[in-house]
């Protein structure tokens, strides 16, 4: 953490100070931004008060007064909950913008984090309340040269991963073997092991026919399908290298066991890469004319077109995620159907685009490849696109 360079965010944004506070562990972020070891447990409430001028402020209790010892700045104690209140009017002085981990209208939840009471509390003082919701981004969910190699190193072995689940498919097809989807996802899971890959201890997605018209659906051992000609399936898999501050990599791709897909499939299909192939174009245009690119924005991009082919009522999820050392990263995400994320896109943000078309007890197309804004404003992707459905032959 940098204090000073915190400081110049501030100040560049017009706000007073950064009022980052936890009790019971429930701000990770917190934590996060400010180097804290997450997992010690907090039994009492903290407050860590960034000026955008001068020392920070410490305010702990009195029965914990080591919790932020890490952090500079004067320190302060409390006690009873008066000497709370009173300590916290004192800290922040004169009537300020304060950002906190909080999003009006809970338009961002991802950092809408504070409870309401203390929100009421800070206000009480006389003080504005905004949202961190772009300096977590720039403090938490920023990453460097040292962690795109990362995600670069993971999406290699993850692409040939999938290329090798795609070949079982083949095989089990070729040799009349039977193949589930579940057995396929624990061969990947035992790949990714293999390769020094991380997922998580979460299940990739495969899904054959109508399951995957389920967003999230997860392959289990009960009332798992067979691959069998004629199938339409799709392959959703993620990881990190199991190195400390990697990133993750996330893809989806669709696949047909034989030789010509219904059409309606390829339809769909089509709609969603063009959606994607959309979205990134929009975002490249954005950063070659110098001009700003908000999170929802892309969204609309990419919805357009699936909304213009007539699926809109069949994409039922936001376009895209940040990614970072979670899969599901704290950055901007490419959203204005879930929620509307009026964070900018910035270099150093990495972040999925997979729009999908779901149609319930049929089937389902998702194409999802994953974008790095470099520190020059070029707009990355990193590994193959699927561009037509892969056509597994037995």
């Amino acid at each position: 953490m940098d204090i000073k360079k915190i400081q110049t965010a501030l100040k560049e944004k017009g706000v007073d100070g950064w009022l980052l506070c936890d009790f019971h562990n429930r701000d990770h972020l917190a934590y996060r931004v400010l180097g804290l070891d997450f997992k010690k447990m907090t039994s009492r409430r903290w407050f860590y008060f960034i000026p955008v001028q001068g020392e920070p402020i410490r305010l702990v209790s009195a029965v914990e007064p080591a919790r932020l010892d890490a952090l500079p700045g004067e320190k302060r104690f409390y006690r009873a909950w008066g000497e709370l209140h009173a300590a916290l009017k004192t800290m922040l002085g004169a009537p300020k913008k304060l950002a906190m981990q909080y999003s009006p209208l809970n338009n961002i939840p991802y950092v809408s984090i504070v409870d309401a009471g203390t929100i009421e509390l800070i206000r009480s003082f006389g003080h504005e309340i905004v949202s961190s919701a772009d300096l977590v981004q720039q403090f938490e969910s920023l990453i460097d040269h040292k962690g795109y190699e990362s995600h670069l190193k993971a999406g290699d072995k993850i692409q040939h991963i999938k290329n090798e689940a795609f070949a079982e498919v083949g095989k089990a097809l070729a040799n009349k073997k039977k193949l589930t989807e579940y057995e396929l996802a624990r061969f990947i899971m035992k790949r990714f092991d293999e390769e020094g890959l991380d997922c998580g201890g979460e299940s990739p997605i495969v899904g054959i026919n109508d399951h995957p018209a389920d967003p999230h659906f997860e392959p289990k051992q009960e009332g798992t399908y067979t691959f069998k000609k004629g199938d339409c399936f799709l392959i959703d898999l993620w990881a990190k290298l199991k190195e400390p501050g990697s990133i993750y990599y996330d893809i989806t791709w669709c696949g047909f066991a034989g030789d010509e897909p219904p059409e309606k499939y390829q339809e769909i299909f089509h709609v969603v890469r063009n959606a994607r192939i959309a979205a990134v174009n929009f975002v490249r245009k954005r950063f070659t004319d110098k001009k700003p690119c908000f999170g929802w924005e892309v969204d609309d991009a990419c919805r357009k077109v699936v909304v213009d082919a007539g699926y809109g009522e069949f994409f039922v999820h936001r376009t895209g995620h940040s990614i970072g050392e979670e899969v599901h990263g704290n950055g901007v995400n490419i959203d204005n159907l879930e929620t509307k994320d009026e964070r900018l896109l910035v270099p150093g943000i990495c972040f999925s685009i997979e729009p999908g078309i779901y149609l319930k007890g049929e089937m389902a197309a998702r194409t999802e490849i994953d974008c790095f804004i470099t520190l020059d404003g070029k707009v990355g992707v990193a590994g193959e696109e699927q561009m037509e459905l892969v056509r597994v032959h037995g």
